[in-house]
């Protein structure tokens, strides 16, 4: 059963469908054939394999004339699985057989160890063939700490505070994504703070509280306004019962955002931080 941080990110990717051939011409730097159209498309796929093979989502990219030029399949992977080695060649040829088109496997991994671990190329057989899926970890992910570039990278600058939030310029980077989240409406907005704040350990949490109060308190009102009312929010409900209370692992109330109905509303209102077209 998928985490709800685990659907959240791949939310980020369905709501914003040409957020993964962007991030794979300009973070991975591999070349995306000329497109017009980026569609999701992954009912499509469901149709074609059985139960146990499902991908997270399916992505067309298609020229004027409507034809599909490549489809990413996006998988977002938080821990090793031995069972992807065999399914991700499978989307692959799947997709590939029925659209008559190039296909390649995009690995989401929030995790150093388990981005590492998804690169390994795959033996098909006897070594007369080999499949590497293209995998967007910490290593490939920039540290986003200009706030002008996370306004313009929104994504990229909450998938740079989940790699790079607890590091060593990690509150930086995390003031950087924190500042794009005021141009969100809030229901995405919600979704995005909340897959930064797991991604981060207890001690930057602390440290980012404690500077986001700081500011409430010290006049600073235009600093992050969105994360501030999600503090107090926190902090008012403790003091109604006489003593500050913490959630579970300090994380808080999980947004209402994350329920579908919610999802398609937010995602006819939500501006783009970058095209869906090259």
């Amino acid at each position: 059963m998928p985490t709800l941080e685990h659907s959240a990110l791949v939310e980020m990717f369905r709501d914003n469908p040409g957020l993964a051939s962007h991030l794979i011409a300009s973070v991975l730097h591999v070349d995306i054939p000329s497109h017009d159209t980026v569609a999701v498309v992954e009912s499509s796929l469901d149709q074609l394999l059985p139960v146990e093979f499902r991908a997270d989502l399916v992505l067309e990219l298609r020229d004027a004339a409507g034809a599909v030029v490549l489809a990413i399949i996006v998988e977002v992977q938080r821990d090793d699985d031995p069972d992807k080695l065999y399914s991700w060649p499978v989307y692959v040829v799947v997709v590939r057989a029925k659209k008559r088109c190039p296909a390649v496997v995009l690995v989401v991994a929030p995790d150093a160890d388990v981005a590492r671990w998804a690169t390994q190329p795959i033996d098909l057989g006897l070594g007369f063939g080999t499949f590497r899926p293209l995998v967007l970890g910490p290593a490939s992910v920039p540290e986003v700490v200009d706030p002008g570039e996370a306004a313009r990278e929104i994504e990229l600058a909450v998938l740079s505070a989940v790699a790079h939030g607890n590091g060593p310029n990690g509150l930086a980077v995390v003031k950087a994504a924190l500042g794009a989240l005021d141009r969100l409406d809030r229901e995405h907005a919600a979704v995005y703070f909340q897959i930064l704040w797991n991604a981060l350990r207890e001690p930057m949490r602390r440290a980012l509280e404690a500077m986001v109060m700081e500011r409430r308190t010290d006049g600073s009102a235009k600093s992050y306004p969105f994360v501030r009312e999600m503090f107090a929010r926190e902090l008012r409900e403790g003091e109604l019962k006489g003593a500050p209370r913490r959630r579970a692992q300090g994380a808080p109330r999980r947004p209402a955002a994350v329920d579908c109905a919610e999802r398609d509303r937010a995602h006819r209102r939500r501006p783009r931080s970058h095209p869906d077209v090259r």
